[in-house]
């Protein structure tokens, strides 16, 4: 048995920099708001929360007769002050005394009220984002189906729930250059046994079969592929009944991932009772196949 290493950066896709583009600004607040993790938009909203209240005590400072029930000066009670009216909160202790608070306590409810209603809605956007839990084999399988290489991409669902309809694309990446010296990348699908799934509840296995047509086949193949710096992408769309909308998945693989002559330890156990048991612990797990079999990658493929 053979156990791959899973680090956390394995699958994830390489960062990309970009160079020569100009800033979005406030144009594209809303897809970086929803892109960024709870911790950084928790952290933004308290910072621009204190912000926006220290602004605010900074303008009722200005006038030492705007407020009420304060000690005359004190940006900290002016402060506090800021933030009941922001959050309607209203105490009684302190109150708006000229027609300069006022209008002060006039903005800054409007502004709450705005304020609010963004952050609610930002909010709920984030929560109600569909999200796919599909955990991907850090290894693809290469075992031989009746006498056939094939390449294996084993999928599992974490939440167990009924997802239904899946589809599968698998694609090779690799870099041509043309007659004319351009190098451009190029993708490849791979053609697989079975692209798609009615039921997605337990695991999935999806097989492509190393046959004339496919980019993995012949002695020269694996050699040519990491010559153009080949790359291997899987993308699963499928339906969840849960939230009663699409999810996506997407994971990717080098060359390196493919163990040749290995086929996927077994993951779902029957019991007697019917009752199956299904073994995350198993899911990246590779075993050989008979000393018989055929090995359908050359030598120095073999060794990855």
């Amino acid at each position: 048995m053979a156990r791959a290493p899973t680090p956390a950066s394995a699958g994830a896709f390489p960062n990309i920099r970009t160079i020569g583009l100009q800033p979005a600004g406030m144009a594209d607040v809303y897809h970086q708001v929803l892109v960024r993790p709870w911790w950084q938009f928790f952290l933004v909203t308290a910072l621009l929360f204190c912000a926006l209240n220290a602004l605010f005590a900074f303008l009722y400072a200005l006038d030492p007769a705007s407020l009420s029930g304060w000690r005359p000066g004190s940006y900290e009670d002016a402060f506090f002050f800021s933030v009941q009216t922001l959050g309607t909160i209203g105490y009684g202790g302190m109150a708006p005394a000229d027609r300069y608070g006022h209008v002060l306590v006039t903005l800054e409810a409007i502004v709450g009220i705005l304020s609010v209603a963004v952050i609610t809605g930002l909010t709920f956007a984030k929560f109600s984002r569909p999200t796919a839990r599909v955990a991907f084999s850090a290894r693809i399988a290469a075992p031989p189906r009746h006498g056939v290489p094939h390449l294996q991409f084993r999928m599992a669902n974490e939440r167990h729930n009924m997802v239904v309809q899946a589809q599968l694309q698998v694609t090779v990446l690799v870099a041509e250059t043309t007659p004319e010296g351009e190098t451009a990348r190029r993708p490849i699908d791979l053609k697989l046994v079975r692209s798609s799934t009615p039921l997605f509840a337990l695991s999935w296995t999806a097989m492509h079969t190393i046959d004339e047509h496919s980019p993995f086949h012949g002695p020269e193949a694996m050699a040519r592929l990491r010559a153009m710096g080949a790359e291997i992408f899987l993308s699963l769309t499928a339906w969840d009944e849960t939230v009663a909308q699409t999810i996506h998945a997407r994971h990717r693989y080098t060359l390196d991932d493919i163990a040749w002559g290995a086929r996927f330890k077994d993951m779902l156990i029957n019991l007697p009772d019917g009752t199956r048991v299904l073994d995350y612990g198993n899911l990246h797990d590779v075993v050989p196949v008979s000393a018989a079999a055929p090995d359908p990658a050359p030598p120095a493929a073999a060794a990855g």
